[in-house]
């Protein structure tokens, strides 16, 4: 999948935790799980923020675009 998400590196560069993550935006943490292992379909604008808002950072930190050209 062309969009890769890069919460494992914000999580590191936080010294956060996953269940800390999920606990302070309200998320479980199998959804969580999905969405940082990049099997997510897709993500509301709600949680975006939560996450940015939680980790300090831009939606740019968290979201890559990879094309399937550049594997």
């Amino acid at each position: 999948m062309p969009i890769i998400v890069n919460i494992d590196v914000m999580l590191a560069k936080r010294k956060m935790s996953v269940t800390e993550l999920s606990e302070r935006i309200g998320i479980t943490m199998a959804n969580l799980s999905i969405l940082k292992n990049g099997k997510a379909k897709a993500i509301r604008f709600s949680t975006l923020e939560a996450i940015c808002k939680a980790l300090n950072c831009q939606p740019g930190d968290i979201l890559e675009y990879r094309s399937d050209d550049d594997t």
